[in-house]
């Protein structure tokens, strides 16, 4: 399996989700800068979290319009799985290669802390090793995290079982009241159509091993690696 991570100026988790890819591989991923105008052959692109360019102009804007990721957006399109983590998911929307956008969390403030998911979909490459309704705790840390899209579009993504995680309780209750950004229908993340691209806003990576404090992220990086050798 080959895969890579996009380094952005600003971009903070890159390494964090190297180590937890490599730990899942067996093998080191490949950092490509975002400079960069050329991608080898790849089974998986990770475009990982931090404050890409500095969160300037609009979250994920800027990076949308780096030189890679014209060649991230053109792998996808031919079917190359992409993960965007956080910042990296507010970047794939601002490509197009998801739909919606991640507005300011509901109370204006920057939110940090462990927060618990449920599965709505495991029947694709990044959770396959899940059964529907699986609880899982990711960490979030995000201002702009709150989910939207047109009602009229999300009937249709839910009918094609785009929505990937919701929030909820750690017995899996999802309700506004474990809602921790307004995020539409408690979305932590989501799916393109043909579920070969995955946005969400808590991360993974950084609980991916049992001395971060747990390791529910590891499964979704073991699910890649299953499903893409």
């Amino acid at each position: 399996m080959k895969a890579a991570v996009i380094v952005f100026p600003g971009s903070n988790c890159d390494r964090d989700v190297a180590v937890a890819l490599e730990a899942s591989m067996g093998s080191k991923p490949l950092m490509v800068w975002h400079r960069d105008t050329v991608l080898p052959d790849l089974d998986l692109i990770v475009v990982p979290g931090g404050f890409s360019y500095g969160d300037y102009l609009r979250c994920g804007a800027m990076a949308a319009h780096s030189p890679i990721m014209r060649e991230v957006k053109a792998k996808a399109e031919k079917g190359t799985r992409v993960l965007g983590i956080c910042n990296g998911f507010q970047i794939l929307t601002e490509t197009g290669l998801l739909p919606g956008v991640l507005m300011r969390n509901r109370n204006l403030k920057f939110i940090c802390k462990d927060v618990f998911l449920r599965v709505e979909n495991a029947d694709t490459d990044f959770t396959r090793k899940h059964t529907l309704g699986d609880v899982v705790r990711y960490p979030i840390a995000h201002a702009e995290g709150n989910y939207f899209v047109e009602p009229e579009a999300f009937r249709a993504m839910e009918g094609n079982g785009q929505v990937a995680f919701r929030y909820c309780s750690k017995t899996g209750d999802v309700s506004d009241a474990h809602n921790p950004n307004g995020a539409l229908s408690n979305v932590a993340g989501i799916y393109n159509e043909a579920k070969t691209v995955l946005g969400l806003m808590p991360h993974p990576e950084r609980l991916a091993e049992d001395l971060l404090g747990g390791s529910d992220g590891k499964t979704m990086f073991d699910s890649l690696v299953e499903a893409l050798r």
